[in-house]
């Protein structure tokens, strides 16, 4: 079955050879030119991966983002311009999973793609990971990649997930930030350590009934982090 993406930017030659490029691939790519467009097809399809700009008419890639994470955890990849590492950094605080900085080559773009969705396709190997993880009461379910803490679903975005799932595979493993951005993100990735802390926050303030003290993730100074067994 085709991976299906949406392409967001108000660059109508941009998304041309985007689309054109990742056609050639056998993938089915939908366009959008703007904020709005893009929330309403986002809200009516499902995709495998949604390249999403920043600078956008009617509704900016962070609000269409935000919007977006209120009801799915599709990956989201923004573009931001170069050297614009706030838009990075608030890409991620908006839910992103990660981010290509303009002008970039169509083939770096791709290759970007194809490694996350190799990441979220739930046809990975299963046998490198049991399928549910329980630790006390947080409960990961690595087949339908969803969260419970006490019974309750807490929604994750793909790296999150990813994230979440390698620590309490490896409880009391202190992992630092250069091996999480290695192995969660890729070899290939080009970003820097702050997508890591980020993405560390971002994941406490969702499991943790008080992310200041965390219970679950913790930090060891100065060498990086870990899961706490309870």
């Amino acid at each position: 079955m085709a991976k299906k993406v949406l392409v967001v930017d108000d660059e109508k030659l941009i998304v041309k050879g985007i689309r054109f490029s990742l056609e050639q691939d056998g993938m089915e790519v939908d366009c959008a030119y703007d904020g709005e467009e893009a929330l309403k097809m986002a809200t009516e399809n499902a995709y495998d991966m949604i390249l999403l700009d920043i600078m956008l008419p009617k509704m900016d890639g962070f609000e269409v983002c935000q919007h977006i994470r209120e009801f799915s955890n599709m990956p989201i990849v923004m573009l931001t311009a170069k050297g614009d590492d706030m838009d990075k950094i608030l890409g991620l605080e908006y839910g992103a999973d990660d981010y290509i900085t303009k002008p970039f080559n169509i083939l770096e773009v791709k290759a970007r793609i194809k490694a996350i969705m190799r990441r979220t396709s739930s046809g990975r190997p299963k046998q490198e990971n049991p399928k549910m993880l329980v630790s006390g009461d947080l409960k990961l379910d690595c087949e339908s990649r969803r969260l419970f803490i006490s019974g309750k679903e807490t929604n994750l975005t793909a790296k999150e997930f990813d994230l979440l799932e390698l620590l309490v595979n490896n409880p009391n493993k202190i992992y630092s930030r250069e091996n999480l951005l290695n192995l969660v993100w890729g070899y290939e990735y080009p970003g820097d350590v702050r997508t890591v802390d980020v993405h560390v926050r971002r994941l406490r303030e969702k499991i943790e009934a008080n992310p200041s003290e965390p219970r679950y993730v913790h930090t060891k100074w100065g060498v990086g982090y870990y899961y706490n067994q309870n």
